[in-house]
């Protein structure tokens, strides 16, 4: 039995900061063998840059994913050149850089992170059933996680229930707000709608109050900023069998 930690959207430096305070304590308590990290909002005014992509890595990560806001910081697109961060493999071909799956060689086993993105209120980029139907054939491991990075719940309910079987665990991110409908479908497929966020806890998803306030009572355009304050992680553990793929148990976390 293997123990795989997935964590929420990293918010920021201050999200950058407690998850380098925070993880590697996570990592001996829980005894995990695998960190994935989303990091698409690590970055200042989001996005992931060299820096902030270091910074996940050395606090312990293994695999970075992204979502809408992989391509944010033009400059730094060359840090897609890296195997282990990827961004949602249904951007249409040819399109942008770097790609949707990592694969890690564990030794005995491996295992595939693999990113994609929902299209329901967000860009209407490739369709994400039909590219993960094209993808799993080409994977060989039975030991498949995928962060569904997606704004609409209907889409991620119907994402876990189509993989499951097929993949180990369906993570959803994006909404920075965790939900508590952690499962393990069929018997397989470990699931939850979203994760949560790694970063300050009295905020909106992050970003300071009274700007996402104004944003929303007045309509009218406004500059976001990282919130200042006490921090929180959140994130899932999956215990599974990396033998057969099947996920044995999915448990929420929030460390404060």
């Amino acid at each position: 039995m293997k123990n795989l930690l997935f964590i929420g959207d990293v918010v920021g430096k201050s999200g950058c900061d407690f998850l380098t305070e925070k993880l590697p304590q996570i990592k001996h308590t829980y005894n995990i063998d695998i960190t994935v990290v989303n990091a698409e909002n690590s970055a200042q005014g989001n996005g992931v840059t060299n820096h902030s992509a270091k910074s996940v890595i050395r606090a312990g990560a293994d695999v970075i994913t992204t979502g809408n806001h992989a391509f944010r910081q033009r400059s730094e697109l060359d840090i897609y050149e890296n195997d282990y961060i990827i961004r949602p493999a249904n951007y249409p071909e040819g399109a942008c850089v770097g790609k949707g799956i990592c694969i890690l060689d564990m030794g005995a086993y491996s295992v595939a992170v693999v990113n994609l993105m929902g299209t329901a209120y967000l860009e209407p980029l490739d369709n994400p059933f039909t590219k993960i139907d094209e993808m799993l054939p080409e994977i060989n491991t039975k030991n498949i996680f995928v962060d569904f990075h997606a704004e609409a719940t209907s889409e991620k309910k119907a994402m876990g229930y189509y993989l499951a079987g097929k993949v180990t665990g369906v993570f959803g991110t994006h909404t920075h707000v965790q939900t508590a409908d952690e499962t393990i479908i069929d018997s397989h497929t470990a699931y939850i709608t979203d994760t949560g966020m790694t970063g300050v806890e009295k905020s909106c998803l992050g970003v300071e109050i009274k700007p996402a306030i104004d944003r929303l009572r007045f309509r009218m355009p406004v500059r976001f900023r990282e919130a200042e304050g006490k921090c929180f992680l959140c994130g899932v553990i999956v215990a599974f069998d990396e033998k057969s793929g099947k996920a044995q148990n999915i448990q929420r976390i929030i460390i404060r």
